[in-house]
């Protein structure tokens, strides 16, 4: 029998977590710490650490024995080996909300103050594969209106930009020059509102003048003359999504005179009108799922049937006028069968079938989801399809909060609010993550980048500011606005912003 001399170390008993890791892992984990003793870190040191998935909370893989060396990108490539994933994705990890951005050394155990003798779970979170880079410049200042620029939207297929004046009128731009392409006249007061049909080939406008033009912004041209039905001035406009109506024919619009209607857009009649709220309609917005949703000055959000406009729910709970909407597949649905890489489609029904495969591929597991936003200072989280009862109560704006805005995954939900802060949620939860703050005047509007990495917001402080949601610092100040920022979008494709406000020039 062998006896054990006294200098000898005793061995050390296997964990669970290293009796079952693959040999590919065991690389990743000694390539850590390495990486760990050239970094002057206790190699030695390690953490237990579980691995979890941000969709559906499941366990991914044996708790692992990391050193504490390491890196954001090591502990991607044991996620993508634990998944099998055959083409590598690019992951977000997060300890109690907060995202890692260099080892676990510097972000959990010097930052947060973890100890490494307790177990941590380490969520992760598949990112875009593609990167949008920030916007760093103004590439041109578009001048020809003659009034404030109320609103500012892109095409889904990225080609084009449309802008609405209180000058009546609304410009069509051409992105490869930056040049003028087409005014369209023909409305009598403010253009406030402006939709694109989901295939890009029809653009509905509303107005103060209490009616609804549609144009081809091809040719500029206006399709037929105005639409009249509304007695007050509209509030809002929505498209079908693709994915659910092949022939893009119907939109939904929203009134001052609290009704909603859905009109055909080739025979130009209203299908629908739904009359229920009990006060000026604010917003609509077109859901992934088929549901309308319209939000009101008489504090309530009402879900519609689209079919045949019958009322499904109501969602009470804000103290005061609700003011804007937005629906985690907001992106999916303005996007159509569109991506990053601004491909072509044959025809409509070839188009129509990519929006299928991609509305199924990205909308997630779980219901909808639906924010809304009020004069109350607060936010609401919902899952309008199966409950009416909110998911969270979001609170911490000190005024109004105006704006609100789905990252294009879905995860991550950003307000804009009078108190001149952009906040930041957790879009499954409505749990707070982070109050973005630099803005020295009301925060107007807020969108994300389509690769969900940046946030950008448009202020009364006549500048944008540009987010990194990993650091949740400031990543860009762009001024040049002389006045106030009314409106503001990035385009689908993540290469454009544009803007537009008080002092009657487009910037992009």
């Amino acid at each position: 029998m062998k006896h054990r001399m006294d200098d000898e170390p005793a061995p050390q008993a296997l964990t669970p977590g290293e009796r079952y890791v693959k040999p590919r892992i065991k690389k990743q984990l000694d390539k850590a710490a390495r990486d760990a003793a050239l970094a002057d870190i206790d190699p030695d040191r390690k953490i237990v650490a579980q691995l979890k998935s941000d969709e559906d909370d499941s366990v991914l893989g044996p708790l692992l024995n990391l050193p504490v060396g390491s890196t954001i990108q090591q502990l991607a490539d044991i996620v993508n080996q634990l998944l099998q994933n055959e083409d590598p994705l690019p992951y977000a990890f997060f300890v109690d909300s907060k995202e890692l951005s260099s080892t676990i050394h510097e972000d959990i155990i010097v930052n947060q103050g973890k100890s490494s003798e307790e177990m941590i779970t380490i969520t992760y979170r598949p990112q875009a594969v593609f990167k949008v880079r920030t916007v760093t410049r103004c590439s041109s200042s578009l001048n020809g209106h003659t009034e404030a620029i109320l609103i500012a939207s892109f095409s889904p297929d990225g080609s084009m930009l449309a802008t609405g004046s209180g000058d009546t009128t609304i410009r069509i731009w051409d992105l490869n020059t930056e040049t003028p392409r087409h005014t369209l006249q023909g409305h009598t007061n403010w253009v406030q509102m402006l939709a694109w049909s989901p295939d890009a080939k029809m653009l509905t406008s509303g107005s103060m003048d209490k009616t609804i033009r549609i144009w081809n912004p091809k040719t500029g041209k206006a399709m037929g003359d105005a639409l009249k039905s509304h007695t007050q001035l509209i509030t809002g406009l929505a498209w079908e999504p693709l994915h659910l109506n092949a022939q893009c024919n119907r939109f939904a619009s929203s009134s001052k005179d609290q009704s909603i209607k859905i009109w055909n857009a080739i025979t130009r009649q209203v299908i629908i009108t739904m009359t229920s709220h009990t006060a000026p309609v604010t917003c609509i917005k077109w859901g992934g799922s088929g549901l309308l949703y319209s939000a009101s000055r008489d504090k309530t959000v009402r879900v519609w049937d689209s079919k045949d406009g019958k009322l499904v729910r109501v969602l009470e709970g804000h103290g005061h006028w609700v003011n804007s909407l937005a629906v985690s597949s907001e992106f999916l649905v303005r996007t159509g069968g569109w991506d990053h890489t601004s491909k072509k489609f044959e025809n409509a029904e070839e188009a129509h079938q990519a929006a299928v495969e991609r509305y199924n591929s990205n909308k997630g597991t779980g219901p909808e989801r639906l924010a809304s936003c009020s004069d109350d200072f607060t936010i609401f989280l919902w899952t309008p399809e199966t409950s009416k009862k909110p998911i969270a109560r979001m609170t911490g704006h000190m005024q109004l909060v105006n704006h609100i805005s789905f990252s294009p995954d879905g995860r991550t939900l950003a307000s804009a609010s009078f108190d001149k802060s952009v906040k930041l949620w957790d879009g499954f939860t409505g749990k707070f993550l982070d109050t973005l703050r630099g803005h020295v005047g009301a925060v107007y509007q807020v969108t994300f980048s389509s690769d969900s990495r940046q946030v950008l917001s448009g202020s009364r402080d006549s500048t944008l500011k540009v987010w990194d949601l990993k650091t949740r610092k400031l990543k860009m100040d762009l001024p040049g606005h002389a006045d106030e920022v009314f409106s503001v979008d990035w385009s689908p494709g993540g290469d454009k912003v544009a803007s537009g406000g008080k002092d009657r020039v487009v910037k992009m």
